[in-house]
């Protein structure tokens, strides 16, 4: 039978390597949820949020190396949610874009932290959707809240228990909120926008009488 002592030290050894591994997890993951963060507040200016996604997706991919052989580091819940804000970010960039959505693969995460990520991204176009607003861009407006209705119908249709989806159904509800504020702010922009024209067109006609 080995030596007690034998035992003890390579127990004290595997548990140092995932105590090492927690570590880089947790000081990366940190620096993703700030990247990712930095890569929203860049789209919503309208820059280029390129290289901010690329560091961010290179350091994902680094803690998923880092963790490969600790389970329980890799499920903790800081890498999940440094998922869930990377798919945000990478997810409203392809929104405000018009280009394919990126599947939970092909960006390096989870299914729930794609799936809380899509529902984190429409909310987000709610920012966009009221600038477009601002600055009479109606058709772009319509077209932001359209992919916001069609998120939101998708995403009630997954029906599992929130251990496996990661809290979505309370990441829905909220986004449900925000849509339905913003699908009443674009009503009464567009209602407000036809009666000034109409007033408009009432005027001309007078002073042309």
């Amino acid at each position: 039978m080995p030596n007690l002592n034998d035992l003890m030290t390579e127990t004290i050894a595997r548990m140092a390597a995932m105590s090492n591994a927690r570590d880089t997890a947790v000081n990366t993951t940190r620096t993703i949820v700030r990247l990712s963060a930095n890569a929203i507040r860049a789209l919503h200016r309208g820059e280029d949020a390129t290289l901010l996604l690329a560091e961010a997706r290179e350091l994902l991919t680094e803690v998923a190396t880092v963790t490969a052989d600790y389970p329980s580091v890799y499920w903790a819940g800081y890498v999940q949610d440094a998922m869930k804000e990377y798919a945000e970010a990478a997810i409203t960039a392809s929104l405000l874009a018009g280009s394919e959505i990126p599947a939970a693969g092909e960006i390096g995460v989870e299914d729930a932290a794609w799936l809380n990520g899509l529902a984190e991204a429409g909310s987000e176009l709610r920012r966009d959707t009221l600038d477009a607003l601002r600055h009479d861009h109606t058709d772009e407006a319509e077209r932001l809240l359209a992919l916001m209705e069609q998120i939101y119908d998708l995403l009630v249709t997954v029906d599992f228990p929130d251990s496996i989806t990661g809290g979505l159904r309370r990441t829905t509800d909220q986004f449900r909120a925000v849509l339905e504020r913003t699908r009443g702010d674009v009503t009464m922009s567009m209602r407000q926008a036809r009666l000034e024209k109409a007033l408009r067109a009432a005027e001309t006609g007078l002073g042309r009488g």
